[in-house]
């Protein structure tokens, strides 16, 4: 009963914990012309090594999301997935010089009641996103005028320039938390300008979060919320 009991708070409480479940884009940070590029979305907690099934009792919740390429000129595409044992699989063939944004957009969430925990009545939107250089630097796309979204800004290469927008316009002084393995993890706050940097002194994979709510209730799928709980994430693979 007391294992039942873990795995129960493990699955449906997420958000209440520091480091919360959400959904995220893996994906070579370089590309080739003409060479097939495959994307990964996951599902879970990447700096305590947990990734979800994909059959699990976890990821089916947040499963409904749409998946897009935007190349560098703006066409904009939408991906097909097929599921893998712990996520799912998509791919695209680079055919111009430039960065391709891959995104992913989830705002097909069931409302949830987390009132007994005083977090209240809320709705999850999960955003995401990664970047693909092919023979050309430059910054990713914005394209979440719904919610929450980590832009990567033109860098040289010593550290990484983020910008998180919110509804199409700069957020400052939002929380940011950047993860690797092995529970590390550390907490910045953008600037006036939405922006925040970083170096990145390790060979590994970077898995950037940052979070904010609207405080508007409304109706979702019959049930009513409180507020919305938008979820946004960056990953960065050196």
């Amino acid at each position: 009963m007391k294992k039942l009991i873990a795995t129960i708070l493990l699955i449906t409480l997420p958000l209440l914990s520091a480091s919360a479940h959400y959904l995220w884009i893996e994906t070579n940070g370089t590309g080739a012309l003409g060479q097939v590029q495959e994307v990964r979305v996951h599902y879970g907690e990447y700096t305590y090594g947990v990734i979800e099934k994909v059959e699990g009792e976890a990821f089916p919740a947040v499963s409904k999301f749409t998946l897009w390429v935007i190349a560098p000129n703006g066409t904009k595409t939408q991906l097909s997935t097929t599921a893998k044992e712990d996520h799912y699989l998509a791919s695209f063939t680079p055919t111009e010089k430039g960065v391709y944004t891959i995104a992913l957009n989830n705002n097909e969430i069931d409302v949830i009641d987390y009132t007994q925990y005083d977090f209240g009545i809320f709705k999850t939107h999960y955003h995401a996103t990664a970047k693909v250089q092919v023979e050309a630097n430059g910054d990713t796309k914005a394209e979440n005028p719904d919610g929450i979204v980590v832009k990567q800004l033109k860098n040289d290469g010593e550290e990484i320039q983020l910008q998180v927008m919110y509804k199409g316009q700069p957020i400052a002084k939002n929380e940011l938390k950047v993860y690797v393995s092995d529970l590390w993890s550390k907490t910045l706050y953008t600037d006036d300008n939405g922006e925040v940097s970083f170096t990145l002194p390790w060979r590994t994979k970077y898995i950037v979060e940052t979070t904010t709510k609207e405080e508007i209730p409304g109706t979702y799928n019959g049930e009513d919320y409180e507020f919305i709980w938008h979820c946004a994430t960056y990953c960065i693979k050196r």
